[in-house]
């Protein structure tokens, strides 16, 4: 199975550019979009139609062009779930649990939490709301989660770890979060496939940084251990342009 997830920075934007299309070229299993920005109505239908796959859309209900993400799979599942199930915590549009026969599939757009207190208390509760669901549903089935997590874990993952000791994204409470899911048991495919090279999925617009690739590894594919053996492939697919975020991708035996 392949799998590719990737923050798309607006998905009619990626659309218009051809970014999205190139991702469907080939054929992997499922995609997961994270940032669509959209609501289903507000897209054509070559964006929620797109031919041998089903497409799923969790979209924010209080904010228009925000967050939202989206899954495309070839093989229906068993059971969509919308949000985390928390109350006041899924009206952003951040999460789809696509549930299969011998798996479960979560992708999420974490909170940045950059634009006040408020905000970094939200993201720090959907951390640990987050944690709560995976172990929960990871008594049911293996899970394989994916997404913007909007941190860099460790120090080998951004460009200028010292620099941004003190920024959201690389603050000791966020990355001790997410020892925590390596500790609960999740496996970081990216880190076991490749051990300490060095590869970032997000570089600052602003600043032109990804031509001096002064970036961050942000994204991230989970699975449960028990489908660390079937891990056949993980990486960073930085060739890819079309957004400030480089699709991240796995190839797993299920």
């Amino acid at each position: 199975m392949k799998i590719v997830s990737w923050n798309v920075n607006g998905i009619r934007a990626s659309y218009k550019k051809g970014a999205l299309p190139r991702i469907f070229m080939e054929q992997p299993d499922i995609v997961a979009i994270q940032e669509t920005k959209s609501t289903p109505d507000q897209l054509v239908e070559a964006i929620t139609t797109i031919a041998g796959y089903t497409a799923y859309f969790d979209s924010a209900t209080e904010r228009k062009g925000y967050s939202g993400v989206a899954v495309y799979t070839k093989e229906i599942p068993e059971k969509v779930v919308y949000g985390l199930g928390v109350e006041g915590m899924d009206h952003e549009g951040r999460l789809l649990q696509l549930h299969f026969k011998d798996f479960i599939f979560v992708t999420c757009y974490f909170p940045n939490g950059g634009r006040d207190e408020e905000h970094f208390q939200f993201k720090l509760r959907y951390y640990e709301e987050f944690l709560k669901l995976m172990k929960q549903l990871e008594k049911k089935k293996p899970v394989i989660f994916s997404g913007d997590l909007n941190v860099a874990h460790n120090e080998i993952d951004l460009a200028r770890p010292k620099e941004n000791s003190t920024q959201i994204g690389f603050l000791p409470v966020e990355r001790a979060w997410v020892d925590k899911v390596v500790a609960s048991g999740f496996v970081d495919t990216y880190r076991e496939s490749h051990g300490d090279t060095v590869k970032y999925s997000w570089w600052d617009q602003k600043t032109r940084s990804r031509e001096r690739n002064v970036g961050w590894r942000i994204d991230y594919i989970f699975v449960s251990a028990s489908l660390k053996e079937g891990i056949q492939h993980a990486d960073i697919l930085t060739e890819i342009e079309g957004s400030d975020h480089a699709p991240v991708v796995l190839d797993i035996a299920l």
